[in-house]
């Protein structure tokens, strides 16, 4: 099982979304996929619910870092929603390595049920950030086109505590930055500027397409999308031409992503499973 974590250390970025859209595209490739959400906003969490995605529901999110691990229902689509009780973790700091430990247990132990778990974060910088992180294989950073979603690239990598390279360094050596992925991209001239400056500062996090200059992955700014989690709806069923459209857009960069995520994933022409 690959384990894909979404972090980013602003809020209103999208990461919801997109974690959203990396569950429903994983499974709609024939991937046994478990949704956690570490965030107690819950933003992972309504959208999956509204979708029927895991019915009955193991527990919280909680209980992965605390105890007792829960009993997963047997299917290909789990979700292990947010709970009010996470935002207490940061305050307790004489029990931070077992929360770690205990997630990296749970991971371990549904290893050979699922092929994906995607993990969902909160933007603030504490324990829930530095568990998901050291037991990930990959982390993938949503980011908004704005100077202060810019700055907080630097803060991404090299922040002291939750830092990707801290991490990678002191507590999770297989971790693996899939990239920066834009979010919210309107074809403006100003958001085009702020794309060619992270692109010139960023180049080697961006993730590329296709050997075209400019081709990178990102996530539109499309009504639609925010309409399909509030709806719990997936964009490619959607009867609405806005969505179908806003979904041929996406699907590459989706592709690209999980094909980095999982390595032996077939494309889609050579039979996969599709749900």
């Amino acid at each position: 099982m690959k384990t894909l974590v979404l972090a980013n250390q602003k809020g209103g970025v999208g990461k919801s979304a997109v974690a959203t859209l990396m569950a429903y595209y994983l499974r709609h490739r024939g991937l046994r996929v478990i949704a956690v959400d570490l965030d107690h906003q819950g933003n992972l969490s309504k959208p999956l619910r509204l979708a029927g995605w895991s019915a009955p529901e193991a527990g919280h999110a909680g209980h992965l870092l605390t105890g007792p691990l829960p009993v997963l229902p047997p299917s290909g689509a789990v979700l292990v929603p947010a709970h009010d009780s996470l935002l207490g973790f940061e305050r307790q700091p004489t029990l931070h390595t077992p929360f770690a430990r205990q997630f990296r247990q749970f991971l371990t132990r549904v290893d050979g049920d699922f092929d994906v778990c995607v993990v969902d974060t909160n933007p603030n910088p504490d324990i829930r950030v530095i568990v998901a992180l050291a037991s990930a294989d990959c982390v993938l950073s949503p980011i908004q086109l704005n100077q202060e979603a810019l700055d907080g690239v630097i803060s991404l990598l090299n922040h002291e505590r939750i830092g990707v390279r801290k991490i990678k360094a002191v507590l999770n050596p297989k971790l693996q930055l899939v990239g920066l992925l834009p979010t919210l991209v309107e074809p403006t001239p100003f958001q085009k500027e702020n794309f060619l400056q992270v692109i010139n500062h960023y180049f080697p996090l961006m993730i590329p397409l296709s050997p075209a200059a400019g081709d990178f992955a990102r996530i539109p700014k499309r009504s639609c999308i925010a309409e399909a989690q509030a709806e719990g709806q997936r964009l490619w069923e959607m009867k609405k031409t806005a969505a179908r459209d806003a979904w041929v857009e996406i699907e590459p960069s989706l592709r690209r992503i999980a094909e980095i995520v999982v390595p032996t994933l077939k494309s889609p022409s050579d039979g996969a499973r599709p749900e």
